[in-house]
This record gives structure tokens, C-alpha cells and sequence, in this order.
């Protein structure tokens, strides 16, 4: 019978979001309206879990294994928040330069989230789990946007669809395969810094990221898909 062990989870989460973000691609490719429709529930289904798994199970466990994970958490946010407010300042250039700019900031996200995997499968397979289901679910809405800002750059939508799988879809598993051998070596206390760090960037995605970008997309029912992604935490837990 086969054992899964922690890199087998940790890659097959990975790959996971790199399928559900192509499908996301396709989506908006294929059916752009279909995509558009849909992508505001994704997005708040996924700050909801994104914002109660940190908090609920991540940060106390974090907080067990190193008491600095908090300050750790604060820097994962300031990190984001910056890194967020520098790549803002350089797409305010139009067409190709605002694509190139965005599509720098995405595949730095993307590959944060594989990195995030490593870890969090390294504190327990529950925690991984809780945090993949999100990181997983806002990869389609990531792979429309990601779709949209290529072909809003002037860059021809077939030549977007492999753009946006090499940016926003490769990067997530190869975050994953370079960081599992060094996150799986790390003591107890170094792993709750990098996993309060992680809290920090988890929080940020969520709050700053996916739910503005839900508002101004507003659908009638979002504040339901909110609120399921929160209460799936708990059916888990």
C-alpha cells in the first residue's frame, strides 16, 4: 500500500494548483463571460479560509515552536504589503511594460504559494491541508487574472495561455520542489519563525488581495461564498 509521506502531499497540492490555475486559463480563453461570472466566488471562498486557517490553527501552532513567530507574522505582512506597493508603482505604465511589471509581481506570488505548501505540510498534513484547500481554490481566479493582464499588455491570447501557464502555474510546484529540501531539514524554532512568516503572507493575500478584488466585483452572493470558505475550516477541524 502506498505511504504518503509529507513531499508526496506537498507535491501533490502543488500540482493541484498548477491544474486548477491552466483551468482557470482555459476558462477565460474559451468562455470569458463564464469566467468573469464565477471568478468573485472563488476569491471570496478562498479569503475565507485563507484568513481563518492562519489564525485559527497556523499562528498557535507557530506560536508553540518559536514565541517570535509573531514579529515573524508582522514581517510576512510588511513584506507583501511593500513588495505589493512597489509592483503597483511600476504597472502604472501602459501596455506591454504594465504586462511585463504585473507578470512579475504574479509569478513571485505564485511562487511564494508553493514555498507556503513546504512549510505548512512540514508543521502537520492537517495544517498543509486547511492551507492548500485556499491556496488551491484562488489559483483559478489567479489564472483568469493572469490570462486577462497578457492580453491586456498586447501579447496575442494563444501566446498568453502558455505565458500564463509558465507564470502563474509553473512557478507554484518549482516554489514547492527548491524549497521542501531546506524547509524539511530546519529545527522546531526555525520552522515556527517561517510558518509565523507565513501567517503574515496568508493574512495579507487574503485581506488585501482577494476581498478588495471581490468587492469591486461584487456578486449577490459573495458574502455567502466569504462565510463557507470560514465555516470549512471548522468541518475539517
Amino acid at each position: 500500500m502506498l505511504q504518503w509521506g509529507t513531499f508526496a502531499w506537498v507535491l501533490l497540492f502543488a500540482l493541484l494548483a498548477l491544474v486548477v490555475n491552466s483551468l482557470g486559463i482555459l476558462a477565460i480563453y474559451k468562455k470569458r463571460e463564464f469566467a468573469k461570472k464565477y471568478d468573485t466566488y472563488f476569491m471570496c471562498f478562498a479569503a475565507g479560509i485563507l484568513i481563518t486557517t492562519p489564525l485559527v490553527l497556523v499562528f498557535p501552532q507557530a506560536v508553540e515552536k518559536n514565541s517570535l513567530s509573531g514579529f515573524a507574522a508582522l514581517m510576512g505582512f510588511l513584506a507583501m504589503f511593500f513588495s505589493n506597493r512597489i509592483i503597483q508603482k511600476r504597472t502604472k505604465q501602459k501596455y506591454l511594460a504594465f504586462g511585463i511589471t504585473a507578470v512579475e509581481g504574479i509569478a513571485l506570488h505564485s511562487f511564494v504559494d508553493g514555498v507556503i505548501y513546504s512549510v505548512t505540510f512540514n508543521i502537520s498534513i492537517l495544517t498543509g491541508f486547511l492551507t492548500g484547500i485556499g491556496l488551491v481554490i484562488h489559483e483559478f481566479a489567479e489564472g483568469v487574472i493572469t490570462f486577462s493582464v497578457l492580453v491586456e499588455a498586447g501579447i496575442s491570447a494563444k501566446r498568453a495561455i502558455w505565458l500564463a501557464f509558465l507564470v502563474s502555474g509553473l512557478t507554484t510546484p518549482l516554489g514547492a520542489l527548491i524549497a521542501y529540501p531546506f524547509i524539511s531539514r530546519v529545527n522546531s524554532s526555525v520552522l515556527g519563525l517561517l510558518l509565523g512568516f507565513v501567517v503574515g503572507v496568508l493574512i495579507y493575500l487574503s485581506a488585501s488581495h482577494l476581498l478588495p478584488e471581490a468587492r469591486g466585483h461584487e456578486r449577490k452572493h459573495s458574502p455567502l461564498a466569504f462565510i463557507a470558505g470560514i465555516l470549512l475550516h471548522y468541518f475539517w477541524f
